[in-house]
C-alpha cells in the first residue's frame, strides 16, 4: 500500500496532465486543520477540493469532514484514494463541464 504522500505526489502529476489550465495547489495542513490536501482552480470560476487517503478504509482527522461538506456545497469535493481515483477524476470533470455548460446558457 502507497504512503499517502506518494499517492498524492502521483495524484497531483496526474490532475496536471489532466487538466492542464488548471492551477493545482497542495495545501497547508497546518494553516486551516483538516481543510482538504489539494486544491484545484479552473478556469471559469470553477474549483475543487481533494482529500487524500492512502486507501478506502483510511479515517478522517479532525474537522475533515466539516470542510469537505461545505466546500462540496460551493463548489466540488471529494475524499480520493487509489481505489476510487478514476471515478472521482471523471466525475470532477463532469461538474467542470456542467459548469461550462451553465454558464454559456446564462
Amino acid at each position: 500500500m502507497p504512503l499517502e504522500r506518494d499517492f498524492q505526489r502521483d495524484l497531483i502529476k496526474e490532475l496536471k496532465d489532466r487538466f492542464p489550465e488548471a492551477y493545482i495547489l497542495k495545501n497547508d495542513s497546518g494553516y486551516i486543520q483538516g481543510f482538504p490536501d489539494i486544491t484545484v482552480l479552473m478556469p471559469g470560476s470553477w474549483w475543487a477540493v481533494l482529500e487524500t487517503k492512502r486507501s478506502a478504509d483510511a479515517s478522517y482527522r479532525p474537522n475533515q469532514e466539516y470542510h469537505l461538506n461545505k466546500a462540496g456545497n460551493m463548489s466540488f469535493s471529494a475524499t480520493i484514494y487509489p481505489e476510487n481515483k478514476e471515478e472521482v477524476l471523471n466525475e470532477m470533470e463532469r461538474a467542470y463541464k456542467r459548469r461550462c455548460r451553465k454558464s454559456r446558457l446564462s
